[in-house]
């Protein structure tokens, strides 16, 4: 395909995957969590083709790691956000928490503790992302996770023999608590390769550098990653043939899955913990590094 078609083609798929699993609708106020790079670039692209964006708002968290900033990427985001009048949001773990990502990495160390980086990373930020969606009256929060994204952690979650975050990580999942908002992906059959050439091809100049966890601390799922791109150079198309069967398999216990009772909340934070649990998980590890107290 020609650059234009290309473009155009990644538009209509995206169109048609929100279109297909109903992911918001006209009248939806939409959240987008954006980080600042190609994926965050591509997101909003393709959105303000399809959404007023009067009724779009925009939130980007800063980690905190020694020796990486994404300063320069989130630039970006407030300039374009200042021109077309949508809201942004800036917001930081400090901020949120009380300390960075480095500060709590390291205090985790020290305590001993045996938690990735990544675990850190993501629970508090799906945190900061849904108080800030509920407090401020979104009806969708949109994430940028692409193809390689999905496709990674279905199949971490086939490894764990977990079938309820399948369920739950699936387009038609339930929504476990009234204080969730719904967190849909439009780009999640995009793959990476196509979201980077995207934002290349409309101009988008993004860093190249990735967290320095991945490679210092690598999780599985940095394992995973490196196994599947090695996997579609050798099987060009396969990723997408994975999710595409993933959906189906998983669609069969939608229905099912929508008996499941509220999730109840958490006694210090307030906010949805597992049926098995009095506090969350977040606030265990807050604990654990000795953020936070257990009376």
């Amino acid at each position: 395909m020609c650059a234009e078609c290309f473009i155009d083609d990644i538009k209509s798929r995206v169109l048609n995957e929100v279109r297909k699993y109903h992911m918001f609708n006209y009248n939806d106020r939409l959240l987008l969590a954006l980080s600042g790079g190609k994926d965050s670039y591509t997101l909003l692209d393709t959105i303000l083709g399809i959404h007023e964006a009067s009724k779009l708002g925009v939130i980007t968290i800063s980690e905190g790691i020694q020796g990486y900033s994404r300063d320069e990427d989130v630039v970006w985001i407030m300039s374009r956000c200042r021109d077309l009048g949508i809201d942004i949001v800036r917001v930081s773990f400090k901020e949120a928490v009380g300390y960075t990502l480095f500060e709590l990495v390291n205090m985790s160390k020290v305590s001993d503790i045996d938690v990735s980086p990544c675990t850190f990373c993501g629970m508090i930020r799906r945190r900061i992302i849904n108080r800030y969606a509920r407090e401020l009256g979104y009806d969708r929060v949109l994430t940028a996770h692409n193809l390689d994204d999905e496709s990674q952690t279905a199949f971490i979650n086939i490894l764990r023999a977990d079938l309820s975050r399948l369920i739950q990580s699936h387009p038609g999942g339930p929504k476990l608590s009234d204080l969730f908002v719904r967190r849909v992906k439009p780009l999640r059959k995009v793959y990476e390769w196509e979201s980077a050439l995207y934002a290349y091809l409309k101009g988008f100049k993004f860093q190249e550098a990735e967290c320095p966890y991945i490679t210092t601390e690598p999780t599985l799922r940095a394992k995973v990653r490196d196994y599947f791109r090695r996997l579609e150079a050798l099987e060009p198309g396969v990723l997408l043939r994975f999710l595409n069967f993933i959906d189906d398999l998983v669609s069969k216990f939608i229905d099912e899955s929508l008996k499941i009772p509220s999730l109840p909340l958490c006694k210090l934070c307030g906010e949805p913990t597992a049926h098995n649990r009095s506090i969350c998980k977040t606030c265990e590890l807050l604990i654990k590094v000795g953020v936070m107290r257990w009376a």
